[in-house]
């Protein structure tokens, strides 16, 4: 299937730089196992249930999206334990300590993914495996 992306100029070429370094042999193929990493990060953050607690980290530029930022934090103090911050330039990093549901860390992960203004989101996930 063909398909077309919008992407910035200095994201593919650095993309293009990193697959090329790896020795694949296309941009085709780097998509392709780039694409496969997302969907099984996906499905491992799918797969956890009941009490978490878990460290969402995020960067995005400040004046872009800061008061949507903090309406979506406010709206889950029931699992955000504690926040941390801070700047480099224009952007800032921002880290949220979580605890409670893993329905509630999973749905503020994807909210804060959906911001135009949020570089990246990462979240690493600890549970109690006896629970």
């Amino acid at each position: 299937m063909r398909t077309s992306f919008n992407i910035p100029d200095e994201i593919v070429a650095e993309f293009d730089q990193v697959w090329q370094e790896e020795g694949l042999d296309n941009r085709s193929r780097a998509v392709r196992e780039a694409m496969q990493e997302y969907i099984e990060a996906h499905s491992q953050l799918e797969a956890v249930t009941g009490e978490v607690v878990a460290l969402i980290g995020f960067d995005y530029r400040h004046h872009d999206v800061i008061q949507e930022l903090h309406g979506i934090q406010h709206e889950y103090q029931d699992v955000i334990l504690n926040t941390g911050h801070t700047h480099q330039g224009e952007w800032c990093l921002e880290s949220l300590f979580c605890r409670g549901d893993v329905d509630r860390v999973r749905e503020l992960t994807y909210r804060l993914r959906d911001f135009d203004g949020v570089q990246r989101v990462k979240i690493m996930v600890i549970r109690d495996e006896e629970t």
